[in-house]
């Protein structure tokens, strides 16, 4: 039996990240939709439905099936939430997740968010939304969170703003901070959910301003500051 290719670096596994998230979803209530979260702006059907959108995004990203779904700005406007989004949204994370364990899925270009990427990065980009966006969720909910670990530190490798001691510059995942200097990238006051690639070399994190933390914080915490939130936001 012949040995399958390795796949490149920085390849990370989004499955087990992407079943936590669609636990949480599956885990909130009617009653909250409409409760604030940790992004400006929405509310927690607003959370759901960028989530939805994302992961059919970030999927036919990684797949090149370049069109409507990867080539629309996330903050063109507020998102909808599907009326099936029970249904439709834990079938979208495990189609991009799948998506991403293909090899090619990391090589050459693509695009998402109307933003050419590599693929590399583009992926760092799918591992980092939903680690992020699936603390806004839990803390929105009041739900616990302990995201998977590889994707944790794929963050954390993604948002470290270039210079910084911390961050490996031979490291492929540099690359994204190095395409967060896409002129496409919007004002983080403006749109927090803007340019996928984000602007962490400039330092203003892919979300908003980073957040500084305490010496020796959680490793969650420091990428979540990293990432413009206030790791301390509660509902």
């Amino acid at each position: 039996m012949s040995t399958p290719p390795s796949p490149p670096a920085p390849f990370v596994d989004l499955t087990s990240q992407a079943r936590l998230v669609a636990r949480l979803a599956e885990g909130v209530r009617e009653d909250q939709l409409d409760a604030s979260t940790p992004c400006p702006d929405y509310a927690v059907r607003h959370l759901l439905g960028h989530l939805v959108s994302l992961s059919v995004a970030f999927r036919d990203a990684a797949r090149r099936e370049l069109g409507p779904t990867t080539d629309t700005s996330p903050g063109s406007s507020l998102p909808e939430l599907p009326a099936d989004w029970r249904v439709a949204l834990p079938g979208a994370l495990a189609e991009m997740a799948e998506a991403w364990r293909d090899p090619a899925a990391w090589e050459g270009e693509t695009r998402a968010g109307g933003v050419p990427l590599p693929g590399a990065v583009a992926g760092l980009v799918a591992v980092d939304e939903l680690v992020v966006h699936g603390w806004d969720l839990a803390r929105a909910t009041g739900q616990e969170y302990a995201p998977d670990e590889a994707a944790l530190r794929a963050s954390e490798a993604l948002l470290t703003p270039v210079g910084d001691p911390a961050a490996d510059p031979t490291d492929d995942s540099a690359a994204g901070e190095r395409a967060a200097e896409d002129p496409a990238a919007k004002d983080s006051s403006e749109d927090s959910e803007g340019d996928p690639a984000g602007d962490a070399s400039s330092g203003e994190g892919l979300f908003g301003p980073p957040v500084p933390v305490p010496d020796g914080a959680p490793l969650l915490d420091r990428v979540i500051g990293l990432s413009g939130r206030d790791p301390g936001w509660r509902a």
